[in-house]
């Protein structure tokens, strides 16, 4: 029976002190606000008017309402203030997961970028290692996913950050640092070191290993880059990984990086988003800036042309 307008009504008649005034504030005629205010006591079947008095006052019941209203209003107006901004792009959600162990090199300083620029925009990032990402990007709970394997689905784009080699990583004593490229059947002798990740989203298996049907000596897995470096350099395996997260053990010396195969392997990575966001202004500057970052601070990646 309460509409928002009723809740105003009380709310200019308490701050305006009589009913022309309050009128006035709400743009009708004193008649028109009267008859508002009557229908109202009506369908509650109690006075919210003491019009004995000089001025009106409001009596109990109104006061009553009123407490709602000083609850109700403040919302609603906070609300309707961060739809505009919703609608004009400078406000939003950008829930991100990744399924790229190494990116974080990039994503982290290209986030705090970004929050400088937009910091009405809710940030939250979490690793997709261990859930289904895309799914969960399809029902709402995830806004990006970070992703080199894109899968085709009805409601998703794939928006194209940047091209990067995957390159294997061998110590300077491993016989295989003396060739610029390696075949697939050169592993066959070899540990290889991998994230934690089922093969099918490793892309050395399904770019270079599974085509050729081979299968390394053995594998051993690791979360961490710098953990995968050192266990490369000490001669406990090999791995596979994106040429830009080598970059800082090359100069060290301890490593040495071959192609694989004598064209290389090279993959997109996406930002995978849901078609109704695409055009969000705070997605296309997010997109933007994750871009700029990458070509400043990355080794030997490429633009998507």
């Amino acid at each position: 029976m309460l509409e928002i307008r009723h809740l105003e009504t009380l709310t200019a008649i308490r701050e305006a002190g009589s009913l022309q005034e309050a009128a006035e504030r709400l743009h009708v005629t004193q008649s028109a606000l009267s008859h508002q205010l009557r229908d109202l006591e009506v369908r509650l079947k109690t006075p919210l008017l003491n019009r004995r008095t000089r001025p009106a006052r409001l009596t109990t019941a109104a006061l009553r309402i009123l407490i709602l209203a000083d609850d109700i209003l403040p919302k609603l107006k906070a609300t309707e203030r961060e739809l505009q901004r919703l609608s004009a792009g400078r406000t939003g959600r950008l829930h991100l997961a990744i399924e790229c162990h190494s990116c974080f090199q990039w994503l982290m300083p290209a986030l705090d970028a970004f929050r400088q620029d937009w910091p009405d925009v809710a940030l939250d990032l979490s690793a997709a290692f261990s859930f289904a990402p895309l799914p969960a990007l399809i029902r709402g709970d995830l806004d990006v996913v970070i992703t080199s394997d894109p899968q085709a689905l009805d409601a998703v784009k794939y928006l194209p950050l940047f091209r990067y080699e995957l390159v294997l990583a061998v110590a300077a004593s491993n016989p295989l640092a003396q060739y610029k490229f390696i075949e697939p059947e050169q592993l066959e002798d070899q540990v290889l070191i991998t994230y934690p990740v089922e093969k099918q989203r490793l892309d050395v298996y399904t770019a270079f290993l599974d085509p050729a049907g081979i299968e390394p000596a053995g594998i051993r897995k690791a979360e961490l880059t710098p953990v995968i470096a050192q266990l490369v350099a000490s001669q406990r395996g090999v791995a596979a990984l994106p040429n830009w997260a080598l970059t800082e053990y090359l100069n060290q010396g301890w490593l040495r990086i071959c192609h694989l195969g004598e064209h290389g392997v090279w993959r997109t990575l996406y930002a995978a988003v849901r078609l109704e966001d695409v055009d969000a202004p705070y997605l296309q500057a997010f997109m933007a800036k994750a871009r700029d970052i990458s070509f400043k601070t990355l080794s030997g990646i490429k633009a998507v042309r």
